[in-house]
Order: C-alpha cells, then structure tokens, then sequence
C-alpha cells in the first residue's frame, strides 16, 4: 500500500468529473484487444468502476436512506435483520479512531494516512470503516462524516452508500474484517505500518501487527512502551485465523440471512482475478462479462 503504481489514482479525477468511468473501461478494454493481454489488474479496475456506478444508482433508489443510521434497512434493522446491532457513540474512542490511535497498526497507519494525504486506498477504507461500525459497534454515520471532510476524491454516492453497506445497513452480506489477517496479507513485512506508525519502526515483522504481544522487556528492547508511546488496542484483539486455516475471503466473515458465518466450501470455485485476500467477484463479472453501449461519444 505504499507508492505510485499500487492503485489507478483516478478516483479524485472520477469524483470531480474530469474523466469518466466509461472512458476509462473503454481504454482497459482497448489494452486488452492491442497487446493481448488480459490480468486481474485491469479486470479490477473496472468491477470497482461498475461498484462506482452501483453505488450511483443506488442513491437514487433509495434517497435520503442512505444517510440514516438504519441506512435502507429502516425497521428491520432493530432486531428483525441478521445486520441489526446497538450502535454506541464512544467520543474518546471516535476520537482516537480519527488520529489513529487505536492500538491496531494497519488501522492507524490508514486514518493517519488520511489525515496527512487526504488519500487511503480501497483496502484500507474497508478495513477501517468495518473497524469502526463492527468492531466498535460505533455509529456509522460519524465514519462517513469524517471521510467526506478529508477525502480529495470524496463522491456523496460512493462515501455513503459504501459505509451504509459496511455497517451491514443496506441488508447484504455483513463483512466483518479481521483486520490482523488483513494486515498480514496485504502488508507482510510491516512497511506500511513503519511508515506512517514510525513509533513502531524498529519492532520486528513478527510483532508489527500485533504489537500487543510485546513483552515488557522486548517493548524496552524495541523502543516502544504500549500505552505510552503507542496505544493498547481499544478493543479486545482476535487471532489472525491462521490456525484455523483460510478459505480465501480476505479474512472477514461473511454472514447468510441466518445469521451464520457462510464460506463457498466450493474447491472449484476458483477465479484468476481473484487474489489472494480478495473478495467473491459480483457476479456480473464472474466470467469478466461487460459491454458498452456505441453512445457516439468516449466520455
């Protein structure tokens, strides 16, 4: 998550209108036909500009819903929905959140990179924002509200609706992050972490995203004192489920309309876009199926 070239860095583009998602895809398509060549880097960067566009028409569905703590859940969310919760509001705790302050590195590392960028990749966004809504039962609403002040590329329809959904308020699969399983798949050696966490620069990669197992002594040894120099985690920390193995869902959880934690359990169920870590595919492009419409025009 650190550089140039790991993300398009379109989106502050695409939310101020300069380019739209129609010209880009059409030029991911046009690479695709004139060198041949068909990866998961331009297969992902059109299904997050479809997930751009469905956010879009969402909003215009469901309206003002989607600012609403019950998001378009409405009543269903007050016991009725697998999705439902109690939402607290802890300020110190919302506070530490926004400074990155949490106890939880990649966590941290994100919002302080907000903070200073106004940029977080999309990894981070969704890590950050199941931290808050799920992990810290907090009020969804105030995560959005933070975004949309700091983000250069801040569009109202994906900002709100992709919390709404995060929080588990629009009815669909509740993904629930691990965010140390996150850690270590999307950030192995720590370098993220050290750079924006510099507090944490000299513990080794063992420790770097989990720092709460530091002894005393190895805390001394490495130069960070947890709850001095950096916070215990605000909340109770949980195992990477490595032991327990992985079944490629990027180390959240996702919940059927029973409640129940749900996997594919398909060993078949394989597709080369997918990366390890990454998401089920939306099924409009399980098999990369997109066309355009000949509007006369590449904007």
């Amino acid at each position: 998550m650190l550089g140039a070239d790991y993300s398009t860095k379109f989106s502050p583009w695409l939310a101020h209108g300069c380019i739209s998602p129609r010209f880009i895809a059409q030029e991911c398509k046009r690479y695709e036909s004139e060198t041949g060549i068909v990866n998961k880097s331009t297969y992902w960067v059109v299904f997050e500009l479809l997930w751009g566009c469905f956010f879009r028409m969402f909003a215009l569905k469901y309206g003002n819903q989607i600012f609403f703590l019950d998001g378009t859940l409405g009543r269903q969310a007050h016991g009725s929905h697998p999705n439902s919760r109690r939402w607290g509001l802890n300020p110190k705790h919302l506070q530490a959140w926004k400074e990155g302050r949490t106890g939880y590195p990649l966590v941290d590392a994100n919002m302080r990179e907000l903070h200073a960028t106004g940029f977080m990749s999309n990894r981070g966004r969704q890590n950050v924002a199941s931290f808050l809504a799920i992990d810290m039962s907090t009020d969804w609403r105030y995560g959005a509200d933070h975004f949309e002040s700091l983000l250069v590329d801040h569009d109202v329809y994906a900002n709100w609706g992709n919390w709404c959904s995060a929080a588990g308020m629009t009815g669909g699969r509740l993904n629930r992050f691990n965010i140390v399983k996150q850690s270590k798949d999307y950030d192995k050696e720590g370098e993220y972490v050290r750079h924006w966490c510099p507090e944490l620069a000299n513990v080794p990669t063992k420790f770097i995203h989990e720092p709460w197992k530091l002894t005393k002594d190895q805390q001394k040894e490495y130069g960070v004192r947890l709850g001095v120099d950096y916070p215990n985690p605000l909340v109770p920390p949980t195992s990477d489920g490595s032991s327990g193995g992985s079944s490629g869902n990027g180390g959240y959880k996702n919940y059927g309309k029973d409640g129940k934690s749900r996997s594919s359990g398909k060993k078949n169920d394989y597709n080369p876009n997918r990366g390890r870590g990454q998401r089920k595919d939306m099924k409009s492009l399980k098999q990369g199926s997109y066309q355009f419409r000949d509007t006369g025009d590449n904007y």
